[in-house]
């Protein structure tokens, strides 16, 4: 056999790597469809669209909450790469390309994340290695429902402090929502809240909720709460089609399991949104300054001003004292700041004093 002899053209040469110049200018996806994120599950974003009567039209806040022309096509999504790590959450308002049908087995893009209007977030202080890095929880929310049993278990009020200091930072409307009223008085825990003008809710297994979706409506809310506290079947009774999973609490611990493991926002039938948010044992408030505390009391600010560089309002030298024992507000208030700011300094969430 003959031995082959080579020459240069059986080089295989490679294209250089500036072949093709690089560039920052992304599409502007001008056709893109506007969705709003109702699920997150491992990277992939259950969307719903929009009608096409709405289509290409900018949504304000209350257009969102009503959900009238939200009654679109479920469509599953996931992070196009140009968003680079901006993370999606629940409540989100998206823009997608792609494949948008709907249909079994699709998959569209994320595009671009719209501005959100308030983000609630909680930071990641409850894990061995605390960080205080802040952990999104939902965006776009108008209203946070502190959900709370009045026994079974019983209430724990440094949590429902907590969850006041996040809706403070998110600049979200904060209300209580007390259940199982049929094994214990709302008494007690109402008076503590009194003095914040927190409004508030009183429900009963089988008993009405008239008020509750009076206050709901035409609202984006997010339900919060601990694990046990009725949250899922106060959803399913808002939303007959949800079928959210409900659990019960443990004789020996006194506290509820987890049954819902990922939020889900719920359009309801009169109007308005609810997001299911899994149960919580904890609500880091690593990342809330005390000036973002403070300014949920614009009574008490004027009397800061003579404190000490400094001054978290906790200690003796705290100019507060004299500025309420002068008359100039009420001493109540006082106490309900200090208990918030004491909350958020780490105090136990499973404390019930």
């Amino acid at each position: 056999m003959r031995k082959r002899e080579y020459d240069e053209d059986d080089v295989r040469v490679r294209p250089g790597k500036g072949s093709r110049p690089r560039t920052r200018i992304r599409p502007a996806h001008e056709d893109a469809i506007p969705a709003f994120v109702v699920a997150v599950d491992r990277g992939r974003y259950t969307c719903l669209v929009e009608s096409a009567g709405e289509k290409g039209r900018r949504r304000s806040r209350k257009d969102h909450a009503e959900g009238a022309a939200m009654s679109g096509r479920v469509v599953v999504a996931m992070k196009a790469r140009e968003l680079g790590r901006k993370g999606i959450v629940v409540g989100d308002r998206v823009a997608l390309v792609g494949d948008v049908s709907g249909m079994a087995d699709t998959l569209a893009r994320v595009v671009r994340v719209e501005p959100r209007t308030s983000m609630l977030r909680r930071s990641a202080d409850d894990t061995d290695d605390t960080d205080g890095i802040e952990r999104p929880v939902v965006a776009n929310a108008d209203q946070l429902v502190i959900v709370t049993a009045l026994a079974d278990p019983p209430p724990r009020p440094r949590m429902i402090d907590r969850m006041l200091v996040a809706a403070f930072d998110a600049d979200i409307d904060p209300m209580l929502c007390l259940t199982k009223s049929d094994l214990a008085s709302p008494d007690e825990l109402v008076s503590l809240y009194d003095p914040l003008g927190v409004p508030y809710v009183v429900v009963q297994k089988g008993g009405g909720l008239e008020e509750v979706r009076e206050r709901l409506k035409g609202r984006i809310s997010v339900l919060v709460g601990h694990s046990g506290v009725g949250k899922s079947t106060l959803v399913n009774a808002l939303v007959p089609d949800a079928n959210r999973a409900v659990s019960h609490v443990n004789a020996v611990t006194g506290r509820g399991r987890h049954t819902s493991t990922s939020a889900v926002a719920l359009e309801l039938p009169e109007g308005g949104w609810i997001i299911d948010t899994p149960g919580v044992r904890s609500f880091g408030l690593a990342h809330v300054s005390v000036e973002t505390v403070l300014a949920g009391f614009p009574d008490l600010i004027e009397g800061t001003v003579q404190c000490p560089k400094g001054c978290n309002h906790l200690s003796e030298e705290c100019a507060l004292d004299a500025w309420v024992a002068a008359g100039h507000a009420d001493p109540a208030r006082l106490a309900s700041l200090r208990r918030l700011l004491a909350s958020r300094e780490g105090a136990s969430d499973d404390d019930q004093s």
